[in-house]
């Protein structure tokens, strides 16, 4: 019978040479993994860099995916930030914490996740570090590129300008809710439900999208990891405004996942403005909306605060907080 390969099986210099071998480098590579430090170059003469932690058992269980889906979700959450800021994501470095038991093929499946994202937009991975746990830690550093361009903040928004979204809105807290109800393949919604697991174990976040606005001049941009609400709810109190959503410009999204939400006892409109997790951009521009984003609501003077047509929402809770367990 064949023995399953564990990490307490290997040293941490021959699991290092199972993973790294897997991984891309990038353009911006100037010296990789097996020195101390790597080295990337920063042609612009500033870099945009980010960290997102994942831990076991809050953030991910290994029993709903697959290792390679948390090394796809670990990047794209980081990618997601950088391309919020306008910058083009050059660079991941990772830290993973391991528990000894730990299968070493889930980990070379991690590392196959996170080549895959990586390649999708040109992304090195540049090194990291290994430590031992009681569960798995992942945590990825990213690195941007502005290329010349002024960051894109939180506080540019203002009145009269408009509130745009590129990307999918509550299908991530859909797919959790999927996994949490245990539905089977039986199910009559099941090709629904396989989609919002989907988006919930792999994000697909709209960076090109968020590059195009950059460099279109928008106004303020940031991700949506939170919840809409909350994360609008950010960007108002930065900028000193209101900004007002229209339930007619997120009808659809809620409508998409009707079914889907009665079969779980929850409720659509929910997902969409608390959900969080999709990694879909929001932004204020003046002008014309961007490519690849659409309208979804009008900032407006007042307090800061998010409002939907004019007054508060009608959901419950606000999104995601780390620290309150919701």
């Amino acid at each position: 019978m064949h023995q399953v390969e564990r990490v307490q099986d290997l040293t941490e210099d021959e699991l290092l040479e199972r993973v790294v071998p897997l991984l891309p480098a990038s353009a911006a590579r100037v010296l990789g993994p097996g020195d101390d430090a790597a080295v990337v170059a920063a042609p612009d003469g500033r870099f945009v860099v980010t960290t997102d932690v994942l831990v076991e058992d809050r953030h991910f269980r290994r029993a709903w995916g697959s290792g390679a889906d948390v090394g796809w979700r670990a990047v794209m959450q980081n990618l997601a930030d950088v391309a919020a800021m306008g910058a083009r994501p050059t660079a991941i470095v990772t830290s993973l914490v391991l528990p000894g038991d730990l299968e070493v093929a889930w980990v070379e499946d991690f590392a196959h996740g996170m080549a895959q994202a990586c390649r999708i937009h040109a992304v090195g991975a540049e090194g990291g570090d290994l430590s031992g746990g009681p569960v798995v830690m992942v945590s990825v550093t990213a690195h941007g590129d502005l290329e010349g361009r002024a960051p894109v903040l939180r506080d540019g928004a203002r009145p009269g300008a408009r509130i745009c979204h590129a990307g999918r809105l509550g299908w991530s807290a859909a797919g959790l809710a999927v996994l949490e109800a245990g539905f089977t393949s039986d199910d009559h919604l099941e090709a629904e439900a396989r989609d919002a697991v989907g988006r919930f174990l792999r994000p697909r976040p709209p960076v090109a999208a968020g590059l195009r606005a950059a460099e279109a001049g928008v106004e303020a941009m940031m991700d949506v990891s939170d919840g809409l609400l909350r994360d609008a709810g950010r960007m108002a109190r930065a900028s000193g405004v209101v900004l007002d959503l229209s339930s007619q410009a997120i009808a659809a999204d809620v409508a998409a996942l009707e079914a889907l939400a009665h079969a779980c006892g929850q409720d659509a409109l929910s997902w969409v403005l608390t959900g969080g997790e999709d990694h879909g951009l929001l932004a204020v521009v003046e002008g014309e909306v961007p490519e690849g984003f659409r309208q979804i609501g009008t900032v407006r003077a007042g307090e800061p605060a998010v409002t939907v047509d004019g007054g508060p929402p009608s959901v419950l809770g606000s999104g995601w907080d780390h620290f309150s367990g919701r």
